[in-house]
């Protein structure tokens, strides 16, 4: 089962099911976060609670998604109680790109940069079996609900921004029960978009390049993954394909366990507090920037995996940050 969150023409929230072309809207459901809130309650799955409650004839699909009325699949009514974070290194193909970017001029070979040697850590301990704590995955903070950009709709890019760079991600959605106890929704596409310019530069620049907008869903799929996902992620510029590649996900092409990865964001007792929303980006293998492509404000991003339904777009406009320097007063 697929769900969207989206709005009616009179601008009401619903939630919907995917049914080929078309969108059953789930009766008495005004955000998928209280859908998933009322399951746990009744100790039931998300997809019981949603075919108990039923659904009834909806708009066409497409037609959402060409106006722009589907929201992101899960959400917080308070976007400061929606935290986004991510895990980087956790992709087979991902070590090589990033120590590219982090390796020293003039290096000892024999030396592993700090990027390679988190991604051994990763191959070492980071699938340990079922219940055991495996290796510790690199960590970043996203932002928090503001930063969501819903999908089809542009990324807003800061005017001090040096990179404007697609990161084509699986994405993990969890609501935290009444008990504090952590329960994951399903998965969503995501585009986790960062500035690799910045992060090149130095690597303790990643948390300031990993601050920009990012994108998941259109649709949330319920369940269990297949462990062996392959997509496709390009950008188009003036209606033509810019640049094209398939991107690898799911555990087959990892070197951390989803579990793993779960178990050490959730492990923080702060990420545990009733009602809250996570989304959570477990990585990529694939940038457009290692292959010395850079995408400009007006392009559109564009990332499919046909198990996920619909796929992903988003655009780049570049916006004022607001502020300047100088600009903080003293009270």
């Amino acid at each position: 089962m697929r769900l969207i969150q989206f709005e009616n023409e009179q601008g009401l929230r619903q939630v919907g099911v995917i049914d080929d072309e078309s969108v059953k809207v789930v009766r008495d459901a005004r955000t998928s976060r209280e859908l998933a809130l009322q399951a746990i309650r009744n100790g039931c799955s998300l997809q019981a609670q949603v075919e108990a409650q039923g659904y009834e004839a909806g708009p066409s699909y497409r037609s959402l998604l060409e106006e722009h009325r589907v929201l992101a699949p899960l959400d917080h009514d308070d976007p400061a109680h929606c935290l986004i974070s991510g895990t980087g290194l956790t992709h087979l193909g991902s070590a090589a790109t990033r120590d590219r970017m982090h390796q020293q001029v003039e290096q000892d070979e024999a030396k592993l940069t700090d990027s390679m040697q988190m991604f051994r850590w990763g191959l070492q301990g980071g699938r340990p079996a079922t219940g055991v704590v495996g290796a510790q995955p690199e960590w970043f903070y996203k932002g928090n609900g503001t930063m969501v950009v819903r999908p089809g709709e542009d990324f807003q890019v800061p005017d001090f921004a040096e990179d404007y760079g697609e990161e084509p991600e699986l994405t993990g959605l969890y609501v935290i029960g009444d008990d504090g106890t952590p329960y994951r929704l399903g998965y969503a596409l995501g585009n986790e978009f960062s500035d690799h310019v910045m992060e090149r530069k130095n690597y303790l620049y990643l948390a300031h390049s990993k601050l920009r907008n990012c994108s998941f869903g259109p649709e949330l799929r319920l369940g269990e993954l297949p462990a062996h996902l392959s997509g496709t992620s390009r950008i188009r510029r003036d209606n033509a394909v810019a640049w094209e590649k398939e991107f690898l996900s799911g555990e087959a092409n990892m070197c951390h366990s989803l579990e793993n990865l779960e178990y050490h964001h959730f492990k923080y007792a702060q990420f545990l507090r009733p009602g809250d929303v996570h989304v959570h980006f477990f990585g990529t293998a694939t940038l457009s920037f290692a292959d010395g492509f850079r995408a400009q404000p007006g392009d559109t991003f564009e990332i499919v995996l046909d198990e996920f339904g619909a796929p992903l777009r988003n655009g780049i406009r570049v916006h004022s940050s607001g502020i300047s320097a100088g600009g903080i007063r003293a009270l």
